[in-house]
């Protein structure tokens, strides 16, 4: 039956009337002014799915006019391949909690947005409406896979030898102690194997370097081969390789597996078509019998490597030897660690952070010195492992932070132009809040500006932070330190757990390399390589940029050229005492380093 004209038009008024009156229920006068100036896409929509209204930035978005959208369905403006928005509409509808989901908007030029959005149930007239905020989302995609580009760019950089393609030493900087910590976990043995090669400068000087390399990529292929699949084989460098073994149950299981290694080695190499024999010496300390860090086991498989060349090459021996002294030392240390800590036999000493192209301080660093009465000067990297296992390094680094802060007022009551102080902390100050009570007592206490206190965190602390359980409070307390004022820099990185996802979590200031890039930069292209990248990235995220290790004018001329604009290292100046730096900071000539004045390194890279 056809409808007379005149009822058709009534029909198509009232329609109109209705569409209209839906639309202004919601969309009238305040809420029209306000959804349309709003930056967020919204979208109102029939339980049908039936579009209703679109405001100004949804209509912008996907190049539509206003009425178009009252003949479109929500299928229409999106792409929901996994089925995420019909069943938070179905939940929506409801009346249940519904999270943002994220799908894809589809523009009327074929053009695809990720957008975020969240569904709100509302009343249009008597019935139920869905109200969708489309948040664009695009931008920030686009930047996370930019940043995961420049972390694979940097793992394979850092992370890998290019001769041998085997991990390198920066990646055992990080597989060794994460495999000590989960062999104490699960009362297990680590296993380091120091791998040297016999003679292995003789076949270079008889063969060429060429037949060198390739040697190399053969003991590499076969030592890959040799070990398990949870080992790590690694070249540290020249004809050094190292093999970790991990989930050591006994001495026989170790035994076995370095008898394998030496079996290998025993076999002719195909090189250049010819066969080779080369043999190996190998060193293997235990853990935790013979250490429990990296330092250590490193330091006493080199011991038992020597030893293994001594007894005539191509033999294994192991650290045992001096297992019983090792552990007496290690009992003398810590008690002689906690009478330095309670007779106040520490001390402070301070290092500058130089402008590299003028060479004008701009910063320290506090360093922990320990004078022993009887021994004399005792290394950090001695002292300071003790420390954090006897539970001092809460004490020193709390003496440390309070020492700068005495020392910066001093400095400045004696006319110095002071600069900021970068202080060292340990992961267990961020724990409770403490630090930051800490921080602000001292400010107050001796008026200082937060700008002229920066803080320091290794890889491993900030890694801590960002797995450590949601009633911890580090990473609460990295955001509250920083909120105060104060800088926050990441120490030595590029020797832990390198993530860039850190840089952008915590808003990092300053990111300082570690003293292993820059020592071979001249002559070694990939830590060439690695630091360029790094400057790169923390000047797009305005992060500045230090160098540590810095010895030679060869090495400062280089990271110029790289972009790099501050260093450290002795090359400028040794660490020195606090009276000694008022040199440091005020003194001129034309060898002294210039007095650096108030600035603020830590401003985003120019």
């Amino acid at each position: 039956m056809i409808m007379p004209t005149p009822l058709r038009r009534c029909a198509s008024a009232v329609a109109t009337w209705r569409r209209r009156f839906l639309r202004n229920t919601f969309t009238g006068y305040p809420y029209r002014a306000i959804l349309e100036k709003t930056t967020d896409g919204i979208l109102l929509v029939a339980a049908s799915k039936k579009t209703l209204y679109a405001n100004r930035t949804m209509r912008t978005r996907l190049g539509r006019r206003g009425e178009e959208f009252q003949r479109l369905s929500l299928d229409d403006v999106f792409i929901d391949a996994n089925g995420q928005l019909d069943d938070a509409l179905r939940r929506c509808v409801q009346g249940q909690e519904v999270a943002p989901i994220c799908v894809q908007e589809r523009a009327l030029n074929g053009h695809l947005n990720d957008v975020e959005v969240q569904l709100i149930a509302i009343r249009l007239g008597r019935k139920h409406g869905i109200a969708l905020i489309s948040k664009d989302v695009s931008k920030q995609n686009r930047l996370a896979k930019e940043l995961l580009k420049h972390q694979e760019r940097l793992d394979l950089l850092a992370y890998h030898d290019q001769l041998t393609g085997l991990p390198n030493r920066h990646f055992m900087n990080a597989f060794l102690p994460a495999a000590i910590e989960l062999a104490r976990a699960g009362n297990k043995m680590v296993a380091v194997a120091l791998i040297d090669l016999d003679r292995f400068s003789d076949i270079n000087n008889t063969r060429g370097h060429e037949a060198g390399d390739m040697l190399l990529r053969e003991v590499a292929r076969k030592l890959r081969s040799g070990c398990r699949e949870n080992d790590a084989t690694i070249r540290m460098g020249g004809d050094e390789f190292v093999a970790i073994f991990t989930d050591v149950d006994s001495l026989d299981d170790v035994a076995r597996r370095v008898d394998r290694i030496l079996g290998i080695m025993k076999e002719p190499l195909l090189v250049d078509r010819q066969p080779l024999q080369a043999t190996a010496s190998i060193g293997v300390s235990l853990f935790p019998s013979d250490g429990t860090s990296l330092i250590d086991l490193l330091k006493h498989a080199d011991t038992a490597m020597y030893h293994a060349k001594a007894l005539g090459r191509n033999n294994a021996q192991y650290y045992v030897n001096a297992m019983q002294r090792h552990l007496e030392h290690r009992v003398n240390m810590e008690a002689a660690l906690r009478d330095a800590v309670r007779l106040q036999q520490l001390e402070v000493y301070y290092q500058p952070i130089v402008e590299l192209a003028t060479q004008r301080v701009v910063a320290m660093e506090a360093l922990i010195r320990w004078h022993h009465p009887v021994e004399g000067m005792i290394p950090p990297d001695e002292f300071i492992p003790i420390a954090e296992e006897i539970g001092l390094d809460v004490d020193i680094g709390d003496f440390v932070l309070q020492q700068s802060v005495r020392d910066l007022i001093e400095w400045d009551k004696k006319g110095a132009a002071i600069v900021p102080v970068s202080v060292n902390i340990t992961p267990l100050q961020l724990q409770g809040g403490r630090l930051r009570k800490t921080v602000c007592s001292l400010l107050e206490d001796y008026g200082l500006q937060p700008v002229f206190l920066q803080l320091e965190l290794t890889e491993r602390a900030l890694f801590a932070s960002s797995v450590s359980g949601p009633d911890d409070g580090r990473g609460d307390a990295i955001a509250e330190i920083r909120s105060l004022g104060c800088k926050i820099a990441i120490d030595d990185f590029g020797t832990g757990y390198s993530n860039l996802s850190y840089l952008r979590r915590w808003k990092i200031d300053a990111v300082k390399i570690d003293q292993s890039f820059v020592q071979d930069l001249s002559r070694n292209s990939s830590d060439s390589a690695i630091v360029s990248a790094i400057i790169a990235i923390a000047k797009n995220l305005g992060i500045r940029v230090v160098a540590e290790g810095v010895e030679t004018a060869e090495q400062t001329d280089m990271l110029i050229k790289l972009g790099c604009t501050l260093g450290q290292g002795f090359f400028f100046s040794r660490p020195a005492r606090a009276e000694d730096c008022l040199g440091i900071l005020g003194c001129s000539g034309p060898k002294a380093i210039p007095p650096g004045g108030f600035a603020d390194p830590w401003q985003p890279e120019g």
